[in-house]
């Protein structure tokens, strides 16, 4: 690809970032403060603005209800465009109520079903309220010991309840749906991988696609060969992007198996142009030890990085050494676009649309005590 093409689709490449990856998180045995960190809405919202700034390739703010809710959606969306951003995913919350113990959409009580999807309901009208178009759904339903769950009949009941909610949405909005090996469930999820995902999708329509999150799968499960079955179906909504090492763990992306982020982009190009937002990519991460808008800029910039590479792969020649069965030829040229050095393009990038050249340093320099100082 010609330089002055790769930094054009380097330049319009842009990905979501969670309301939630700027705020206070935990892990099963405590919640550390980490100095700086968003308090509020206003302040996830200003912090995701800093982020946008610095590196150019933020376009949205994914939000999470009830977490994010607010008495004034015109202000929040004002907010975001005050920052150059718009609302984007809206993430109902089905696993922090006492009622959801033996599941949300899919329990066996249909008083406790109602609550869970009035509970959507209620997040589809806050997406008209903010002009979102997404609404992503992960739920913690299943099981954790043999007997315990009709698994068909619960799986049936959830796509009774999640038909209620897809009818209720606007023809121009999509129902993202995630799914997760295990965890909180531990003998069986309901939504347990991309074949109950992409089931439940396809009993629901077109407008209901499947979200990866790379930290929901098996350990060596060829997330790759998901993305491209799910595109070659119409059926891939969307990435939560993070970095696992054992489960969910929600690291900066690209943290762990950089090579990993690499392919899943080469597959990506194959069945989309990154650069016109064709498939939401969303970065989905809440860790502790790192700053916040630290850890965020990493992620953004090391997609940015793995985007760059993707775009060297020279996708003739390795086509013509797969169909040959040329296994060497065809690993050396995924490996030379891998292994490129893209400071250079990055740099160019920056310079041409007015970017510092290094974001971390400049957030250091221009942002962090002041934060530090405000918040504490």
């Amino acid at each position: 690809m010609e330089k002055d093409m790769l930094i054009d689709k380097l330049s319009k490449f842009s990905v979501e970032v969670p309301s939630w990856g700027f705020a206070r998180s935990g892990t099963r045995f405590h919640s550390f403060h980490i100095p700086g960190e968003a308090r509020t809405l206003n302040e996830k919202i200003e912090d995701a603005g800093i982020v946008a700034k610095l590196t150019g390739a933020v376009s949205s703010v994914a939000i999470h209800i009830p977490w994010d809710k607010s008495d004034d959606y015109e202000h929040l969306k004002k907010m975001a465009r005050e920052v150059d951003l718009k609302i984007g995913a809206v993430n109902p919350n089905l696993f922090q109520e006492e009622e959801y113990l033996f599941g949300s959409l899919s329990n066996s009580d249909s008083a406790i079903r109602r609550k869970a999807i009035d509970h959507c309901l209620e997040c589809i009208d806050i997406m008209k309220k903010t002009d979102s178009k997404a609404l992503s759904l992960w739920l913690p339903d299943g099981s954790n010991y043999p007997g315990q769950t009709n698994m068909v009949k619960a799986f049936e009941r959830l796509i009774e309840s999640l038909k209620e909610i897809y009818i209720a949405m606007d023809d121009d909005m999509l129902l993202l749906i995630e799914y997760k090996f295990f965890e909180p469930a531990f003998y069986h999820t309901v939504l347990s991988d991309w074949g109950t995902a992409m089931l439940a999708s396809n009993k629901l329509g077109e407008r209901a696609k499947i979200l990866v999150d790379l930290g929901h799968h098996p350990q060596g499960t060829n997330i790759e060969y998901i993305v491209g079955l799910a595109s070659m179906e119409g059926k891939l909504g969307g990435f939560h992007f993070n970095s696992r090492k054992y489960a969910d763990d929600d690291l900066t992306v690209g943290s762990m198996n950089p090579y990993e982020l690499f392919l899943i982009f080469v597959q990506l190009n194959e069945f989309f142009d990154l650069s016109n937002n064709e498939v939401s990519l969303v970065i989905d991460q809440s860790h502790n030890v790192k700053s916040k808008i630290k850890a965020m800029i990493q992620s953004v910039t090391n997609l940015q990085k793995t985007y760059a590479r993707s775009l060297l792969v020279d996708y003739e020649a390795l086509e013509e050494a797969r169909n040959g069965n040329d296994v060497v030829s065809a690993e050396e040229i995924l490996k030379r676009a891998f292994e490129s050095d893209v400071r250079e393009i990055m740099s160019d990038m920056r310079s041409a649309r007015s970017l510092p050249e290094n974001p971390l340093e400049e957030f250091s320099r221009k942002f962090e005590g002041k934060l530090i100082s405000k918040r504490g």
